[in-house]
């Protein structure tokens, strides 16, 4: 998590949340299909879409950050780079039947839960941890008027 968080500080929560909103769909679906491997595959192949997405992401924001010189235009290729890569691995799970394309297409949609939901789980986890007090404090004897 070290290395993720090297390279955007919101990306191991985001991870994260991707990892929890991936149990909770497997949890909630797994009763009610009869192929339940499939399912299950599938899931965690839009689970590994999703974080290699939000990897992606942020190595582009900080390229961005990194050179401002860069147009929009370079942005919007990897955006569609990135969509593009999770198509043909869609394509390629289909093909080869590895998972059910549906629980992939709701693993691949924890990228966007967790980024909406990561706010609201940053304030419940540290709700309790008030703001670091500044550590400078004046003495009355350094003060001399």
């Amino acid at each position: 998590m070290n290395a993720l968080k090297r390279l955007n500080e919101a990306l191991p929560g985001l991870v994260i949340g991707i990892l929890i909103y991936g149990g909770i769909v497997w949890l909630a679906g797994i009763w009610f299909v009869t192929d339940k491997i499939r399912y299950t595959s599938g899931l965690l192949i839009g689970i590994a879409c999703a974080i290699g997405m939000g990897i992606h992401i942020a190595m582009v924001i900080e390229e961005a950050v990194r050179t401002p010189g860069e147009g929009s235009k370079r942005l919007s290729m990897k955006s569609v780079f990135r969509y593009l890569i999770v198509v043909i691995v869609f394509f390629i799970m289909m093909y080869f039947h590895l998972g059910n394309l549906i629980p992939a297409f709701l693993g691949v949609l924890g990228l966007k839960v967790s980024a909406y939901a990561q706010p609201f789980m940053h304030k419940m986890i540290f709700k309790d941890v008030e703001p670091e007090e500044s550590t400078y404090e004046i003495e009355e004897e350094e003060v001399k008027l």
